[in-house]
């Protein structure tokens, strides 16, 4: 386990959504909530609602988990290397709580070339109103 346990937010979240913010977990491909999302609106963390990305810099990346291109702000996220792989990945998290939200990749569209692969475990929509 990643942090210490939390009663509270394990009252709160899904088992799921615990695992993956809290134990760096990974859920399945095209199985998330937000990975076919199209709706309009603000992707905030699921633990301190924090606003992370906007609907305006998601794509479809063909990876089965929710992507973006740019995090809503410099601060919003922050990242640190990932080790757990063979392969060296970049982890994000949620720069208010900590909470783990997937990782970002250089293979992704104009105009930052990043591919932010989110967990929709992590994400809660707030749809844009109208």
């Amino acid at each position: 386990m990643r942090k210490h346990d939390n009663p509270e937010l394990r009252e709160r979240l899904t088992e799921e959504q615990y695992h993956v913010t809290q134990e760096a977990g990974t859920e399945p491909p095209f199985s998330g909530e937000y990975w076919d999302e199209h709706a309009s609106g603000t992707y905030r963390c699921i633990v301190c609602d924090a606003p992370l990305f906007t609907s305006d810099t998601k794509y479809d990346s063909g990876t089965g988990w929710p992507s973006f291109w740019q995090p809503i702000s410099d601060e919003a996220v922050a990242t640190k290397h990932d080790f757990k792989l063979i392969v060296p990945r970049t982890e994000v998290t949620c720069s208010n709580c900590g909470a783990h939200l997937g990782h970002v990749f250089s293979d992704g569209p104009d105009p930052t070339g990043k591919r932010y692969c989110m967990n929709s475990a992590s994400l809660r929509l707030e749809r844009a109103e109208g």
